[in-house]
């Protein structure tokens, strides 16, 4: 029955709409451009703002695109550079289903055989439509994240440098939300800005740097934003890290309540194996995108008290 549902959630999940936003260096924007091109097809144009857009418009009528991005340490083959052609922000359009993860895939690969690299000041971006999400919902993604901070920062070895861009949940958001009980989403918002009836706030409002951004829901495009993740151009990586946004925006969609009480951590690869299998990731097609998410974590997956405890030294005699 659990593995049923599970896989049902699976199946739900990938039904939601998402964006990701993949910063490298390594390669000018035109040859990243280039190498999107040849996995979506259709033409390359060119848009003179702030961020030299170069737009691929495929054959299905969505727009890639390749930006700059001025928090990227810029490099080539051969060291750094001052050249913004090699500050580079690849940006999806709207996209859903399993299908379109595929296309990603094959667009990080392209990149990285374009010449494509990241370093510690890249990121990586994902965005999901808020368009279902209701007030408890709302709360649910906080307390969830919340719940999960350390356990995320150390499973994705979030970068030092990078952590003025996605900062930990704040605290003081989360006591507020406890204490204020809020029941409209004006509400939140005016716990989310710590204002009394919040109003507008610039598009780079300081609020949106911590790994839920709910900036972009209150004043951007209404998606929800987990900036947590360094870029990688490791396809399954990137992978596995659109599926934990899906499966995290899931759970806060669908679960009638969810706590910001700390995950019991005295063994973090089992706690998190247990989440992700719980969240949707079970059965032997989820196995690497797993791995990828309990590498960095101590302890054992399969064992809770792990294989220094006595508890797991007194089951394995037992089991003998």
């Amino acid at each position: 029955m659990y593995g049923n549902m599970c896989v049902k959630e699976v199946k739900v999940m990938l039904t939601k709409k998402f964006g990701i936003e993949i910063e490298l260096t390594g390669i000018t924007k035109d040859n990243a451009a280039q190498a999107v091109k040849n996995i979506v097809g259709g033409r390359i144009s060119h848009t003179r703002d702030s961020y030299n857009t170069i737009n691929i418009t495929a054959p299905d009528g969505r727009i890639w695109k390749i930006m700059n991005d001025s928090s990227i340490r810029k490099e080539t083959r051969r060291g750094t550079t001052s050249s913004n052609d090699y500050s580079v922000e690849f940006v999806s359009p709207i996209l859903m289903g399993s299908e379109d993860i595929d296309t990603i895939q094959k667009i990080v690969r392209a990149l990285r055989g374009a010449g494509g690299k990241t370093n510690d000041t890249c990121g990586i971006h994902i965005h999901l439509d808020g368009a279902d999400h209701t007030v408890q919902s709302i709360k649910n993604f906080i307390n969830i994240i919340a719940s999960k901070n350390d356990l995320l920062y150390k499973a994705l070895q979030i970068e030092p440098g990078r952590i003025k861009w996605c900062k930990k949940m704040d605290q003081r958001l989360v006591n507020d939300l406890h204490k204020k009980r809020p029941k409209t989403m004006q509400q939140i918002k005016d716990i989310w800005y710590n204002e009394k009836n919040a109003g507008s706030h610039p598009h780079y409002d300081q609020t949106r740097y911590h790994f839920l951004n709910l900036h972009s829901f209150f004043e951007g495009n209404h998606t929800i934003e987990l900036r947590g993740f360094n870029s990688t151009l490791h396809a399954g990586k990137v992978k596995a890290y659109i599926l934990l946004a899906l499966a995290i925006n899931n759970q806060a969609l669908n679960q009638k309540m969810a706590s910001c009480k700390k995950t019991q951590e005295e063994n973090e690869k089992f706690a998190m194996r247990v989440y992700l299998n719980r969240i949707g990731f079970i059965g032997p097609e989820y196995k690497n995108y797993r791995e990828h998410l309990v590498k960095h974590l101590n302890g054992s997956s399969a064992w809770r008290y792990g294989s220094d405890n006595p508890k797991y030294k007194k089951n394995q005699k037992e089991a003998k």
